[in-house]
């Protein structure tokens, strides 16, 4: 077993040197799982042509199969012998990553969408996987520019190849409000109709949020959503100027400064705008999660962002759901189970990361000098920006989670934020998210000591051809010695 083509690294290998399973014209998928084996089906018929019949019984071919062992939610076990491969978990989404690290140990051309040439080998022995953190994630921010729901599953797909498992989505700023809220119709209406630079803008209605939600779920991406609130919130005020605190409502907003908006805390109807909008996008979203924002909010009084908070944040638990929140909301009161997203773009964390910390707040960790996807890869890359520094490959690999932050907090894991100022086409997102998303991926979900530059430099070197034809317009980074 060759772990050269695999990412994130698999937390245990055991090559069995001489060993090779190659694919058959005659072979079947025997799966526990009826959605992870007709996805395998799905990738592997186009590239290969063979028929790949969901089976039962003895044969050859490949192996899905539900287990007590392994125990963990999302740990899996791979066996390739000569006559089959075995992938072993006790969940469907174990299942599901146990078929993603097969699919990178075939030949890169499994990626493309017409019949190849073979052989499609998998080198010979066992992999035993798990997850260093259970919350791996990418954002994307759809308020400043606007993408479709056939751009969102193209994004969901990419990212769960990586077995990154949540996608959250930035819904709400002062240039756009993205998804339908019936109490409060003009939010989408009105306010979804801008975005950075001018242009239509556009939101999703509460039937495509829905459609999204299960796209992503079946491929075991919980989605986030977050409205930000009380800051950033322009696109709200624009539609509803009763939520202003002088009632009037100001114009449309398409540029990309930030901190100059704010609802206003003194006000009832605030709260029953809250309310209604965290209601109706809880009961749209199954997952457990529901992002207030909360940063930047320059125009809210430090006393009115506290009162603020400390009436909003029961709304979310109300709902069902754990509160999380950009670091800026350590000093409220917390609401039990809170998250605090931290967005540092140095080394030194700041006072509000240390009051999250010092409440007990969970750390979902986002340094912008790290892992934001929106900087420039150097000062010569045609999009991005540069506030946090130029972010590389290797700066977004090369750190350890565990020693970010001082008292030991307890760290969920590691998420990848795309924010839009510059990003305006899918081609423009593939540049920022590809090759540091993968980075990304391996440095939440491996083990550290299986973590090192040359080794992931080397595998990711690999992945070039595979993300040719998916058709990714990756950045291709010097960093890397590309193989095409």
């Amino acid at each position: 077993m060759n772990e050269l083509s695999v990412i994130p690294v698999p937390a245990e290998v055991y090559p069995e040197p001489g060993v090779v399973f190659k694919l058959r014209p005659d072979a079947v998928i025997r799966s526990d799982s009826p959605s992870v084996g007709a996805y395998l089906a799905d990738r592997l018929r186009p590239p290969t042509g063979y028929a790949l019949p969901l089976a039962q019984g003895p044969g050859h071919g490949i192996e899905l199969l539900l287990a007590d062992a392994p125990a963990g939610e999302e740990e899996y076990t791979l066996e390739a012998t000569a006559e089959r491969v075995t992938v072993r978990a006790r969940t469907d989404a174990g299942l599901f990553y146990g078929v993603q690290t097969l699919l990178q140990l075939l030949p890169s051309t499994v990626e493309a969408s017409t019949v190849q040439d073979g052989p499609w080998t998998v080198p010979g022995g066992r992999i035993a996987d798990r997850p260093r953190y259970a919350y791996r994630a990418a954002m994307l921010d759809v308020s400043r520019h606007f993408f479709g729901v056939e751009v969102l599953e193209r994004f969901v797909d990419r990212l769960s190849r990586y077995k990154i498992n949540v996608l959250h989505l930035h819904l709400s700023d002062d240039q756009g409000w993205r998804i339908a809220v019936n109490a409060w119709p003009r939010l989408a209406t009105v306010g979804g109709a801008s975005q950075v630079g001018g242009g239509p803008g556009g939101h999703y209605s509460q039937e495509q949020y829905a459609g999204l939600v299960a796209y992503a779920a079946a491929r075991h991406v919980t989605l986030v959503p977050e409205i930000d609130m009380p800051g950033h919130v322009n696109a709200a005020l624009s539609a509803y100027p009763e939520l202003n605190a002088d009632g009037a409502a100001p114009p449309p907003y398409t540029g990309v400064d930030v901190g100059f908006s704010t609802l206003s805390v003194g006000k009832e109807v605030t709260y029953r705008f809250a309310r209604d909008v965290l209601e109706e996008i809880a009961a749209l979203t199954p997952g457990p999660y529901l992002h207030i924002g909360g940063d930047e909010a320059q125009s809210t009084t430090p006393e009115d962002y506290v009162e603020f908070m400390a009436r909003v944040q029961p709304m979310v638990t109300a709902a069902g759901k754990t509160v999380i929140g950009w670091h800026q909301i350590g000093p409220a009161a917390r609401e039990p189970g809170r998250i605090a997203q931290y967005w540092g773009s140095t080394d030194e964390p700041d006072a509000d990361i240390r009051a999250a910390i010092a409440q007990g707040d969970r750390v979902l960790l986002s340094p912008a000098n790290r892992v934001y996807l929106d900087m420039k890869y150097t000062p010569d890359t045609p999009i991005g920006l540069d506030w946090a520094g130029h972010v590389t490959v290797r700066t977004a690999y090369e750190w350890n989670p565990a020693t970010l932050l001082p008292g030991d907090p307890d760290v969920i894991g590691v998420e990848a934020p795309l924010w839009t100022e510059t990003v305006s086409t899918p081609d423009d997102i593939d540049l920022l998210t590809f090759p540091r998303l993968p980075a990304v991926a391996e440095l939440a979900w491996s083990p550290q000591p299986s973590r090192d530059w040359p080794g992931f430099r080397a595998r990711l070197a690999v992945h070039g051809p595979r993300w040719t034809l998916l058709g990714i317009a990756f950045f291709e980074s010097p960093e890397i010695p590309w193989q095409f």
